[in-house]
């Protein structure tokens, strides 16, 4: 019984090895994407496992709060604000906050992540202009799920703040479908207009994650 103990402590220790190291190569932008990340870091310690994600985004967030400290609850707020007048003027779309501003769990390379539903998105392009955004590129994006082919436009902006910002535009047929998360594990809420001005109000710095 004490040799099984000892080997899973040591077992649950290398795998929390794996998750920081990948977590590490994340926060410091060596990686984009969490599968890349978790493998160089199991090749790194020589296993053959891999963390989760969910074990990844809990030592990212260790390593967000041990490197940027209180300066990070004062960036979230800033952005929080700075997300809510932009959904503002996207407000006849019924913009949603989403991403790590919406979770509380931004980081130094962190953006604003708004996703919206309309039939056509250029529509909200010309929007964005005659509000003379800096519009920095647009790129439409499809995925394919359960055989079948969905588009978006993604609209990326540098706000007057200098914050970079990415706007989704998705057709309004998925707008009832919540997505799940590939990091958490959990549904996919956001933040509506009128639930981020609470928040700030009540608690700005408020965070929405399982754990």
């Amino acid at each position: 019984m004490l040799v099984k103990l000892l080997n899973s402590n040591v077992s649950l220790s290398l795998r929390r090895k794996v998750a920081k190291e990948a977590a590490n190569l994340l926060y410091f932008g060596v990686e984009k994407e969490y599968k890349q990340a978790k493998l160089k870091a199991a090749k790194t310690f020589g296993v053959h496992f891999l963390p989760t994600n969910f074990e990844v985004a809990i030592e990212f967030d260790r390593i967000s709060e041990e490197k940027e400290g209180a300066a990070r609850q004062e960036r979230l707020i800033q952005m929080r604000k700075e997300a809510l007048k932009l959904m503002k003027i996207l407000k006849a779309y019924n913009p949603l906050l989403i991403g790590s501003v919406w979770r509380g769990t931004i980081h130094s390379r962190s953006d604003i992540d708004i996703i919206l539903y309309h039939d056509e998105p250029n529509d909200i392009l010309k929007l964005i202009k005659q509000n003379s955004f800096k519009v920095l590129r647009t790129e439409w994006m499809a995925v394919t799920k359960r055989g079948q082919k969905k588009t978006s436009l993604h609209i990326y902006l540098e706000l007057p703040t200098k914050e970079k910002t990415e706007i989704i535009v998705r057709s309004p047929e998925e707008a009832n479908r919540k997505g799940k998360c590939e990091i958490y594990g959990d549904t996919i809420t956001g933040l509506s207009i009128q639930e981020l001005e609470k928040m700030l109000v009540k608690n700005p710095t408020q965070r929405f994650v399982p754990f």
